[in-house]
């Protein structure tokens, strides 16, 4: 039984409208870090620059970007730098996307490997323009980087691909250690935020992917400070569970621009504590939640873990 106490100092009935605010709340101090020492960032971004490759960490304005590009990490953006989703969130350009390149999973494979990567993430723009969503590109990279980096584990972060299971079971048999798909918002601010995208496509390819392949981890993700409630928090942690999903990540959304969907309220630390307390009750197997956390954020580390029910 959840806490009702916890529930008490979790719930803000200020978050119960959609977004829309014109104000941009005051950045807290929690949110205010200091700016880190750059003298490791530079190899990092040389060596992308040098294989013409993509980074959710830079075409995202992710702020853990000079932490992880100082620890000679990155998460790998393929498929192009052009998605053709507007999502309301995210600061990776829309358009016309060009066709992918044939020689893309090389080069990525290159860079694991120059980086000594234990844990690779690999993520994409969605390609609605491609037939099979981009499935068939994402299973090349894995391959490849399986091949020169034998003993990494491989995390892929998909798009929906509009639900295809057979999309979902190309990438799948590439057998990447951790499948990730994020959710991203609560059921009833999806058309706010992902638009184009849909609650219930997001649960299916969750589901799907654990149905095809139970041995494989499944994870997924919440931005918070959109305008959700707690309650509506838990109804989406319970509907992951309801598909198996073993690893979970919740952090604050920040505005990209002034473009971008302002951030309805920043949660604070205790907050997210709260949260990966209630969401660790609900079977969870491994929880990251804190205002700076992302899916891919010292994702090594949860890719340690167990899976729930093994």
């Amino acid at each position: 039984m959840i806490d009702r106490i916890e529930l008490k100092v979790l719930s803000d009935s200020d978050n119960q409208a959609a977004p829309g605010p014109s104000w941009r709340p005051r950045l807290p101090d929690w949110l205010r870090r200091p700016v880190p020492a750059t003298g490791g960032i530079g190899y990092t971004r040389d060596l992308v620059s040098e294989l013409g490759l993509e980074t959710i960490c830079e075409s995202g304005k992710c702020p853990n970007r000079s932490e992880c590009w100082t620890r000679r990490t990155a998460t790998f953006m393929v498929l192009g730098e052009t998605c053709t989703r507007p999502c309301g969130f995210c600061a990776v350009p829309r358009g016309k996307p060009q066709p992918p390149a044939d020689d893309e999973p090389e080069r990525l494979a290159e860079a694991c490997a120059r980086l000594g990567l234990r844990h690779v993430v690999i993520t994409s723009v969605t390609r609605d323009d491609l037939p099979d969503g981009g499935a068939e590109h994402f299973r090349r990279c894995v391959e490849a980087v399986r091949l020169r980096l034998p003993e990494a584990t491989i995390e892929v972060l998909t798009p929906d691909f509009e639900g295809d299971e057979s999309a979902i079971a190309a990438v799948l048999d590439s057998t990447p250690d951790v499948f990730n798909h994020n959710l991203e918002t609560v059921a009833r601010l999806q058309r706010f935020v992902r638009r184009k995208a849909q609650y219930e496509i997001s649960l299916r390819v969750l589901a799907t992917a654990k149905r095809l392949r139970p041995e494989i981890r499944t994870k997924s993700g919440l931005m918070l400070g959109l305008g959700e409630t707690t309650e509506e928090i838990l109804e989406a942690l319970a509907d992951l569970r309801s598909v198996g999903c073993d690893f979970l990540t919740m952090g604050q959304y920040l505005q990209p621009s002034a473009k971008h969907l302002p951030v309805h309220r920043y949660l604070p630390p205790q907050e997210f504590d709260g949260l990966d307390r209630l969401a660790r009750s609900l079977g969870f197997a491994e929880v990251a939640s804190g205002p700076f956390v992302r899916s891919s954020y010292h994702a090594d580390e949860m890719a340690r873990i167990a899976p729930a029910g093994s």
